[in-house]
């Protein structure tokens, strides 16, 4: 009952079965009995999707000792478990424990298939997804690196394995490492090309593509010219996935969702609080944190550039930092531009809203400031 209301999102009540289902088994058997996991993973997940992650995190190590007591520290059952953990440290804030869960899951991996197995491979390729979501890019790409020598020992160096973490490995080099500095960083011809135009060419001649695979990596090619200012290069291999994808009837939909409409190529979170508003006051559930928005419009170029952007709406307004904020990183979007007829169009007014929390008492604070201001500049 909990599972189904946990997927029909009755969040609140699939805490009250799963709590239930646990109080039952520590009533019957122990407070370490393996049948609690399944259970505590649950109200796990329901307390974070619920907004809880601060309980969530307490259930998941629960859950963790519990996998320890009866399966020992290095069973891979466990695995499950540290991702959900990973991911709720990840939404406290708590980047370097997130990275800690993650190291975890992958000594498991190592210690299991002793490191040279192509059974590696999907724990290699989920660490990599990790390390860039946190920002851990220089990892990242020494984990899709790895990934390929163990697909190129077990396989070949064309096997169709290998388009994916290409294709990954050169978007990586569109970003620098965020543990010690952030920003963006364009690839260097170098670099990320090779990555790419060797996913096309392992797309195009291995017997065992389809034309799903070849797409996506000439878009992932014409990405990667669009970020280097070469919209001519990027313009060609566009059109090239164009037409792979207008050649069947079933394939138009996905010609619809990546060509026929806007997609950012790079898109940094936004901070979602100001002043001394955090994520962990979410946790308090008290009310002292009230949500505002900015509402930005902009066009976009047929090269996949902002223009004409503009503040439609910023309530509240005083806030002046998160409306800069906002307006930096609008300028710095980078779009695969919308195609009609495989040519590139210009998108106009398109619309990004972003939403953020803030204390009442220092908005007050900045109205009185404004306030005084105002009156200082009258007299």
């Amino acid at each position: 009952l909990a599972v189904i209301q946990h997927e029909t999102q009755d969040y609140e009540a699939a805490q009250q079965n799963f709590a239930a289902a646990i109080g039952i088994i520590e009533d019957n058997e122990d407070q370490l009995n393996a049948l609690l996991v399944n259970p505590l993973r649950g109200l796990g997940a329901a307390q974070l999707a619920s907004g809880q992650p601060g309980q969530a995190s307490r259930t998941f190590q629960r859950a963790v000792h519990i996998s320890h007591v009866n399966e020992g520290p290095h069973n891979l059952e466990q695995i499950p478990i540290l991702e959900a953990l990973a991911e709720t440290n990840l939404r406290l804030g708590e980047a370097d424990d997130a990275k800690d869960n993650q190291d975890m899951i992958y000594s498991l991996n190592i210690r299991h298939y002793a490191g040279n197995s192509m059974d590696m491979v999907p724990a290699l390729v989920r660490r990599a997804e990790w390390q860039r979501r946190t920002g851990y890019i220089l990892d990242e790409r020494a984990t899709y690196r790895r990934v390929i020598r163990l697909i190129e020992t077990s396989n070949g160096k064309d096997d169709i394995a290998l388009v994916r973490p290409l294709m990954k490995l050169g978007e990586s080099y569109f970003f620098v490492d965020s543990s010690q500095s952030q920003g963006f960083q364009a690839a260097t011809t170098s670099s990320g090309e090779m990555y790419f135009k060797r996913a096309v060419r392992i797309a195009e001649d291995n017997p065992d593509s389809d034309w799903l695979t070849l797409a996506k990596a000439k878009l992932a090619l014409g990405d990667y010219y669009n970020f280097r200012s070469n919209p001519s290069r990027a313009r060609r291999v566009y059109q090239d996935a164009w037409a792979i994808l207008s050649a069947e009837e079933d394939r138009l939909d996905t010609r619809r969702m990546t060509l026929e409409v806007l997609t950012a190529l790079n898109d940094d979170a936004i901070p979602r609080y100001v002043g001394s508003a955090t994520r962990s006051d979410h946790q308090l559930e008290d009310g002292s944190l009230r949500e505002g928005s900015i509402i930005v419009s902009y066009d976009v170029s047929t090269r996949g550039r902002v223009s004409e952007m503009k503040i439609v709406e910023a309530d509240p307004a005083e806030f002046d930092d998160m409306r800069r904020l906002v307006q930096r990183e609008m300028r710095t979007r980078i779009f695969r531009p919308r195609y009609e007829n495989a040519e590139p169009v210009e998108s106009v007014n398109e619309i990004f809203t972003h939403k953020f929390f803030y204390r009442q008492e220092e908005l007050e604070q900045l109205r009185d400031e404004a306030a005084a201001a105002a009156e200082a500049d009258a007299s």
